[in-house]
């Protein structure tokens, strides 16, 4: 199912074009450590713009906040202050735990949007693989940004790309023994499956739209987006799921952000229809 908005620039305070201001490795917990820390791409000049939290792929056990690609330059260009996060890695932490270092960088986010030019209230979480199941379970379970102290109204849009565990149960049942091994033992036993999925948490109150972008032709996110695309249209949820033709698991996450990239401008359609709201 197609998203239908308008592709126009964002209508926020104007962003001043070109490169972004990069300010680099800014810890967002304490102690201090590599793995808790953010980068932050904003314009040169505006204000009061949206912001988005962009957390990277690697299985839980890898990746890196650098791993961006050509988003810096796209979201900035449109009026969009970036923030690209890191987080501990399985199995030194849960994945449970995982989702609370995202909530506290979005915290981090929070309370010092405006010194970029962004707006603390006018957060966009974003995600691919990993990240994607990530974004999406710290936009539909509220306990995260609670715990943070925040909440979840003042996440705008959640826009998981091309993740393959917003139902961990149902991905392990439909994978070969091996895999789903891996699985069971990123994820823990069926009460933690259930309590990591996405689709547990949809009836909770501020779920923000979502948009789903997914391999057109990867069964497995495919029939992942699809469920948590009905589950959340089921509780009135805005929730679209966009198939990405002639894409795989790499190119849909690396291309986004060129101006010719169809799930690009697609994106860029659903948020600026969102923030219009």
């Amino acid at each position: 199912m197609r998203t239908i908005f308008a592709f126009v620039l964002v209508a926020t305070t104007t962003a001043q074009a070109g490169e972004p201001k990069v300010h680099r490795g800014l810890a967002y917990a304490e102690p201090k450590n590599e793995r808790q820390m953010l980068d932050v791409y904003a314009p040169t000049a505006g204000k009061n713009l949206p912001v988005v939290v962009w957390i990277h792929g690697g299985g839980w056990r890898r990746g890196d906040k650098a791993d961006v690609h050509n988003k810096p330059k796209a979201f900035v260009e449109r009026g969009f202050v970036l923030v690209s996060i890191n987080y501990r890695f399985v199995p030194t932490v849960t994945v449970k735990q995982i989702a609370e270092d995202v909530a506290k960088a979005i915290r981090w986010t929070h309370d010092h949007a405006k010194e970029y030019g962004g707006n603390p209230n006018q957060i966009i979480v974003m995600g691919h693989s990993a990240g994607a199941q990530l974004a999406a379970l710290v936009c539909t379970d509220e306990r995260y940004l609670k715990a943070e102290k925040l909440p979840l109204s003042i996440i705008k849009a959640c826009v998981p790309v091309d993740g393959d565990t917003y139902d961990v149960a149902m991905q392990i049942k439909t994978v070969e023994e091996k895999r789903a091994k891996s699985y069971m033992t990123t994820f823990g036993d069926a009460d933690s499956q259930k309590e990591l999925s996405a689709v547990t948490h949809v009836a909770n109150k501020n779920i923000p739209p979502f948009l789903i972008l997914h391999v057109a032709d990867h069964p497995e996110t495919k029939a992942q987006s699809q469920r948590l695309v009905e589950a959340l249209k089921v509780t009135g949820v805005l929730a679209a799921a966009y198939p990405a033709e002639g894409k795989n698991h790499t190119t849909i996450n690396n291309d986004l952000g060129f101006p010719d990239d169809r799930p690009t401008q697609e994106m860029f359609s659903f948020l600026n229809g969102v923030l219009k709201k």
